[in-house]
């Protein structure tokens, strides 16, 4: 773990090399979801191939390259284009890019992504606002050796997802007149869609939306003291039956492309006002 503290630092010095200014606000993008950066005033666009430690992103949708600029009247850094543990990175590379935006200087982290719903009020299209999760996915990103410069040892997650914010995007929402809910976030490791029998016990236990990202870089965000932002867009519906959609990749990111521009509303929104 002590090399987990080296690698932050290597890459946060490379980035910082490369950025004037202070960059407070930390963007993951999620599948589908990458035409916000067209709303960036962007002011350093760096491919992740050109950083060091930095995972690549494998995933069609994910296009894979960090950006610093300004959005909403902030300064950003923003990742178009996250890694997932199925593509046989450790919970450890998954996360990293948040650990270099805490070493920039971000204090708050907003991230989206496209989901199963499994709630039978939602529509495909529909938003979703994270108020918690639970973590379905098989290595934790704090598992290890703690590291006291990053955090505690036992965080507490009673309020991973900031209160306030969710709070201010809903009102946003209705504001706009754009269907957005509230719901628990089921992480799993993926990459195959859910049965029928899983949808059905995630929905059991409490989720309302199921995905294979979000929880674990929210877990290290809380970790590393950040504030935590999630919404998710309902790309497909997987519960109940008689919504469930013969969900396929393409079909994800073509919903979650038509939907994009609500996210987009809500987040620029959120950062004017934060």
């Amino acid at each position: 773990m002590a090399k987990l503290l080296e690698k932050i630092k290597e890459t946060s010095d490379f980035l910082k090399e490369k950025i004037s200014g202070e960059y407070s606000y930390g963007i993951i993008l999620g599948s589908g979801l990458g035409n916000l950066t067209k709303e960036i005033n962007i002011q350093v666009q760096i491919p992740y191939s050109d950083i060091p430690n930095f995972a690549q992103s494998t995933v069609k949708g994910h296009s894979g390259s960090l950006i610093f600029g300004e959005l909403g009247g902030k300064n950003i850094v923003a990742m178009s284009g996250r890694f997932h543990y199925y593509e046989g990175y450790s919970a450890e590379e998954i996360t990293f890019p948040v650990r270099v935006m805490k070493f920039l200087g971000v204090h708050t982290l907003l991230i989206s992504n496209a989901s199963g719903g499994m709630n039978a009020e939602f529509e495909v299209g529909d938003l979703m606002v994270i108020n918690d999760h639970i973590y379905l996915q098989p290595e934790h990103p704090l598992r290890g050796p703690n590291i006291e410069q990053l955090g505690p040892r036992f965080p507490n997650m009673n309020h991973t997802y900031d209160p306030e914010l969710i709070h201010k995007a809903l009102k946003i929402a209705v504001d706009n007149d754009i269907t957005c809910y509230e719901g628990v976030y089921v992480a799993v490791q993926g990459p195959t869609f859910e049965t029928p029998a899983e949808y059905k016990a995630f929905h059991i236990m409490g989720g309302d939306a199921v995905g294979m990202s979000t929880a674990s870089e929210a877990i290290v965000a809380c970790h590393m003291g950040l504030r935590v932002f999630a919404i998710s867009v309902i790309s497909d519906m997987g519960y109940p039956p008689e919504k469930a959609d013969k969900v396929t990749h393409e079909f994800v990111l073509q919903k979650a492309a038509e939907a994009e521009p609500k996210m987009r509303q809500v987040m620029i929104g959120l950062l004017k006002e934060i």
